[in-house]
């Protein structure tokens, strides 16, 4: 008798987690790991935020709040939207949930049918694939490469839509190039876009703050705001507030959209931590020093790690314009090691390197692998010296 249903059976384990856990279990035997795996600020949470939570602890804030989140938290949820993007939103059309994560989950569970069809561009984040799996929908995977800076392109878009097309995903600064899309690139999509409008849109936000260069952050809402009627913004206090275990994250969109998330989420997990939305209130509403504090690191580290990278015979790194990661293409260094893809150059890494790093494969892209430099520049230069040793 077959237990597991067969949905389970369609979706991977998340790669970036197997390779933690893997990490994790060398460290415990005593191996020294390079960590270069994780996507998490090596920042501890700010102490205003800290501070926060305790209080929210003692003042007994520990109960069942609203599904979609506190009212104080969606009203710095609302005033974040203004104040940063220039965008509207009431009460109604924006919620928290327990991480990013299940924002985008939460979506696909709302909108999404059998026969549905899902645009992603690829390398994509691990986890977008799988959750469209989960709603019974079928991922249409588009391929870009270090030639287009990794960036679906108007005509690939285009040629992707049909009438079983649903959602469209986009990932701005992304996970796992740290490629950045410009206004004229967004609008050039919004202009495809804009000739079928039953395509509703996902733009994934969680990396707004951690960005460099001339060009502050813009989003596909905001280079075309006729998109907003059908786009739902994901975005979260992770990744720019180094609060990655308090798992707050946050959407806005459409009314009738976000309510079908709550009902989801009502029947899920419920109520985001009411500790941490105290905390998140915090992050949204305090002092914002750390941004630019962990921009400026993850900077410096970035520029160390591109140019290092590229001095190794078989790797070729880009730049990124944000997140912390580099995304570099390593078929020659495969190719010179005698193995045979990017998931055994990363065993390897691990194994015979002790270096904890995540397969390109996981992302859709085969011949890359990704490291993340949310880590300290001693062990960037230690993890570019021990691959260069080879």
């Amino acid at each position: 008798m077959t237990i597991l249903s067969d949905r389970v059976g369609k979706v991977k384990p998340s790669a970036t987690l197997a390779v933690t856990a893997k990490a994790n279990e060398l460290k415990a035997q005593g191996i020294q790991i390079v960590p270069m795996g994780s996507g998490e600020p090596d920042f501890d949470t700010p102490e205003n935020i800290q501070q926060a939570g305790i209080d929210a602890i003692k003042n007994g804030q520990t109960r069942y709040t609203a599904v979609d989140g506190t009212p104080d938290l969606k009203n710095a949820i609302i005033d974040k939207f203004k104040r940063d993007n220039g965008l509207d939103y009431s009460a109604t059309e924006v919620m928290a949930s327990s991480g990013g994560k299940q924002v985008f989950y939460n979506l696909c569970q709302a909108v999404l049918d059998d026969g549905d069809e899902v645009i992603i561009p690829a390398p994509y984040w691990v986890s977008y694939p799988d959750m469209v799996i989960l709603a019974n929908a079928t991922p249409v995977i588009v391929e870009t490469g270090l030639e287009q800076d990794f960036k679906i392109t108007p005509e690939q878009l285009e040629s992707s839509i049909n009438n079983h097309t649903k959602l469209f995903v986009i990932n701005s600064p992304s996970n796992p190039t740290g490629a950045v899309y410009s206004q004229a690139e967004l609008q050039a999509l919004a202009d495809v876009l804009k000739n079928h409008p039953h395509v509703l849109i996902i733009t994934d936000d969680i990396y707004e703050h951690i960005l460099w260069g001339n060009d502050d952050f813009i989003n596909i809402v905001m280079a075309e705001p006729k998109l907003k009627d059908r786009t739902i913004i994901l975005n979260g206090v992770s990744k720019g507030y180094a609060m990655t275990g308090w798992r707050i994250g946050y959407g806005a969109g459409p009314e009738a959209i976000i309510k079908a998330m709550k009902k989801i989420q009502g029947q899920s997990t419920s109520n985001p931590c009411s500790i941490a939305q105290a905390a998140a209130l915090e992050a949204l509403n305090g002092d914002q020093s750390i941004i630019s504090t962990m921009v400026n690191a993850f900077k410096e580290r970035h520029e160390y790690i591109v140019n290092a990278l590229n001095a190794i015979d078989g790797i070729e790194c880009p730049r990124s314009q944000g997140a912390f990661y580099s995304f570099p293409r390593v078929e020659g260094l495969i190719k010179r090691l005698g193995l045979k893809d990017d998931v055994d150059l990363s065993t390897y890494c691990l194994e015979k390197l002790n270096i904890a790093l995540v397969p390109g494969s996981a992302f859709g892209a085969p011949g890359y692998v990704r490291l993340s430099f949310a880590t300290s520049m001693d062990n960037i230069k230690q993890a570019v010296e021990r691959l260069a040793s080879v």
